[in-house]
């Protein structure tokens, strides 16, 4: 096809996938394309939810039937058409089920390359033989130590952990690690049926039976007769025992509650494998060397670190180390590239921030060579520092130079400027939202008066100087040794708030995880992160509130439903009962179509109602149950205006800019920046009792500019009430408006771990050790 033919755009015609009102526009390839607006505008719905998924469908359609069966699919997005629209690669922040086993080396396949150089180009003992890259590999039966399982850690426990008191009985419950309820009662009445007195207190009890009561490994089973209220029926049943060493370990290696883990670990103690050493292999591959240290001597060293030993390779290593070599040390440059030096290879994933991790893929994808790709990248810019942000747009402009377009969410102003090409959705979120403003370079948006970007991005002066609050007294932790802090003490003052700054991997998160409800004057601690606050649509922003609690309640008064009978549970869509059985409550039903995607299709009996038709006879004020699910928060704050209950939790979400959310929105639609502001509501709305100290790592994360504002009114009015407010934080509007700072430094990983500066703003702003301070000096127009 002749050039002049060649239609240089992505066109889009009719997306209505979510928010989106039947958008229509142009957005050119081969360009850095930013999407930007305020947080639920439909920015995400037009780049991934249509542009992505549609180029997702079209390759799918060229795989074998028979393979596409085998691949999880997402459904055809609701657009009327897109043309111009080459292969897409998606690199969103969404992890997968956190996982020990993954590291920064599995995510970037550098492991691969690692252990290759040792089976191929290692240094063995004398007479030993060579082994496969599979024994190199703690993940494998052929490479994982035995003893610990390629974990590289065994957790062990003691019997001043597992009974932290002597003086009580086992019936007053001395030994702590054991579950309540019935389960803790169920192992008590074992006991005494096995012949154990357990209303002696444990430390009169034999040595020989304490031992055998808390680490045995057999099960006996016995026939209970449990001892209950005289009114209550008696059965015998057959119990089983477990040892208070077996169900901790069980509890913290299979339990899926995060809850009940957490109680596990606290009876554990954690040490190195005493066979690897904590090098999580087997004795033959550890014996094996590179330049002098074992593959899990160089997967623990930082990556420059790293690179910088691999790159003394010489020929006389021979051919292939030098291959071997030349490319690691060649991939090792683009994860360094993206600010992430300071991870080591065994770095498991769990640990890293979503900013971490999605950078990470983004390493993986620069080495990969594609041409003619989009890749649709959801804020490249989460987590990091004003200082890594410039190296980040470097790499930008290296896939887009590569021959690819790059389309970008983002809110950081500075990756916004540095566009070819600015696609502005809004003006507000939710129904409010869904319109494309301004679709162009980013100079045009300038006349856009609409767009709440506008205001950001061209009328910014610096932060207005305010007087900064004076501590009512300070929280001291440390020392603390954990990753790369040493033996920091750090002193957070009380009744402000506190922003926590450094570049990443400075050991911010690590400094504020130090702080329990345990130190001296925190009084209650409560922890706002941006996990989302359920993992199945069942799961929405009423149940999560306790509003869903307060509207079953209300239906319940109602003539109709008290005449018919109806409890609250004949108004939740969790159970049976009133929900309609068809769809099980979930209002839609799955249509398998081999394949091609399985969709989704409205329940053909309740319509997407949820609820049976007897159900949905009763009304409040003229709406069914289905229907007051269906408001947006902003239309059932008018709604329930008369009912405090109702009106208070409303008014909390109302205050944190969520409006537009609708009461039955569920819990998997939700952004991260949601969830952390629909979790920060429901401690809002809470009867506040004395000091309580906010933890909030990277609040700002997924938020735009205005949508900060309103976070940051809610935060300081926290501390205007008595409480203390602490964020781990790399937005310089949100430092720049705190009372203190404590910033860490001077780099990451082994180059930070090191309180570089604190105190107010303006004296952080002066310390020239702080990499944070020229930025922050540039928002105080310092």
């Amino acid at each position: 096809m002749p050039d002049s033919d060649h239609d240089p755009y992505v066109r889009v015609r009719g997306a209505r996938e979510h928010n989106l009102a039947g958008v229509d526009v142009d957005i050119p390839r081969d360009a850095l394309v930013v999407f930007t607006g305020v947080s639920g505008s439909g920015k995400s719905s037009l780049a991934f939810g249509t542009i992505y998924a549609e180029a997702q469908r079209r390759y799918f359609e060229s795989v074998a039937p028979y393979a596409r069966r085998l691949i999880h699919q997402v459904g055809a997005p609701v657009v009327g058409e897109i043309t111009g629209l080459p292969p897409a690669v998606s690199l969103e922040q969404r992890r997968s089920t956190p996982n020990a086993r993954s590291s920064v080396g599995t995510v970037t396949t550098l492991s691969n390359s690692l252990r290759m150089l040792f089976s191929r180009a290692g240094s063995y003992p004398e007479g030993a033989e060579r082994l496969d890259s599979d024994a190199f590999s703690p993940n494998t039966a052929a490479g994982a130590c035995p003893s610990c399982h390629g974990l590289g850690r065994v957790h062990e426990t003691g019997e001043e952990l597992l009974v932290p008191d002597p003086e009580l009985s086992i019936r007053q419950g001395a030994i702590a690690a054991w579950p309540g309820a019935w389960q803790g009662k169920n192992l008590r009445d074992v006991l005494d049926t096995l012949g154990y007195d357990v209303d002696r207190p444990w430390r009169e009890l034999d040595a020989k039976d304490r031992e055998w009561i808390l680490f045995t490994d057999e099960q006996p089973v016995v026939t209970v007769h449990p001892v209950r209220d005289a009114d209550r029926i008696q059965r015998p049943y057959q119990g089983t025992y477990m040892s208070a060493r077996r169900y901790v370990l069980r509890t913290f290696s299979d339990s899926k509650s995060p809850t009940l883990r957490a109680k596990a670990e606290r009876f554990l103690t954690s040490a190195p494998c005493p066979v690897c050493g904590g090098g999580r292999l087997r004795p033959e591959a550890l014996a094996v060397t590179f330049a002098g240290r074992t593959i899990a001597e160089l997967a623990s060293l930082p990556l420059t670190e790293l690179s910088g030993l691999l790159s003394t390779t010489t020929s006389e290593d021979g051919e292939t180390a030098r291959v071997l070599t030349g490319d690691l040390v060649a991939r090792i440059a683009t994860v360094t590239e993206l600010g992430l030096s300071y991870l080591s290879l065994d770095r498991a994933t769990p640990t890293l921030s979503n900013g971490e991790l999605q950078r990470l893929r983004l390493a993986t994808q620069l080495r990969s060579g594609l041409f003619g790709v989009v890749y649709v990248l959801d804020e490249p810019s989460a987590g990091l520092h004003p200082a890594d942000t410039e190296a980040l747009l470097v790499v930008l402009d290296r896939l887009k130079a590569a021959g690819n377009s790059v389309f970008v969410v983002e809110h950081h102003l500075d990756v916004i400027r540095h566009a070819d090409w600015l696609v502005d959705v809004g003006p507000l979120a939710g129904v409010h939202g869904g319109r494309v403003l301004h679709s162009g370079p980013p100079g045009g948006l300038a006349d856009v008066e609409a767009s709440a970007t506008r205001r950001f991005l061209f009328d910014r002066g610096p932060t207005p100087a305010r007087e900064v609050r004076a501590p009512a007294g300070w929280l001291r932790t440390g020392p603390v040794t954990r990753h790369n802090l040493r033996a920091v003490d750090a002193a957070f003052p009380v009744g402000v708030l506190t922003a926590v700054t450094g570049v990443s991997g400075s050991g911010k998160s690590t400094l504020v995880g130090a702080l329990t409800e345990e130190l001296s004057g925190v009084g209650r601690l409560v922890t706002v992160d941006q996990r989302p606050i359920g993992r199945t649509p069942r799961s929405n922003l009423a149940t999560y509130t306790g509003l869903f609690d307060v509207v079953r309640k209300l239906f319940t008064e109602t003539e109709e439903a008290r005449a018919r009978g109806y409890k609250a549970g004949r108004f939740s869509f969790n159970v049976p009962g009133g929900r309609c059985e068809t769809c099980q409550g979930e209002g839609f039903v799955s249509v398998e179509l081999l394949f091609l995607p399985s969709t989704y299709a409205p329940c053909p009996d309740c319509h997407g109602a949820r609820y049976n038709p007897e159900t949905l006879e009763v009304r409040l004020r003229g709406l069914t149950i289905a229907e007051v699910l269906d408001l947006t928060v902003e239309a059932a704050a008018g709604f329930f205006a008369d009912i405090p209950a109702a009106a208070r939790s409303l008014r909390t979400l109302l205050d944190v800019g969520l409006g537009y959310l609708r009461l039955g929105q569920p819990a998997t639609e939700l952004s991260g920046g949601e969830a952390q502001r629909i979790k920060l509501a429901s401690e809002l709305q809470r009867l506040r009792r004395g000091h309580t100290l906010y933890v909030l790592d990277e609040p700002t994360t997924g938020l735009h500019p205005a949508d900060v504002e309103v976070l940051m009114s809610q935060l300081h009015g926290l501390v205007d009430a008595g409480h203390s407010v602490i964020v781990v934080e790399h937005d310089m509007d949100v430092v720049a408006t705190a009372d203190w700072v404590l910033d860490l430094g001077p780099g990451g990983g082994d180059a930070g771990g090191r309180i570089v500066a604190e105190g107010p703003p303006a004296e952080v702003a002066r310390v020239a050790a702080s990499r944070t301070a020229p930025y922050l000096a540039a928002r105080l127009g310092a």
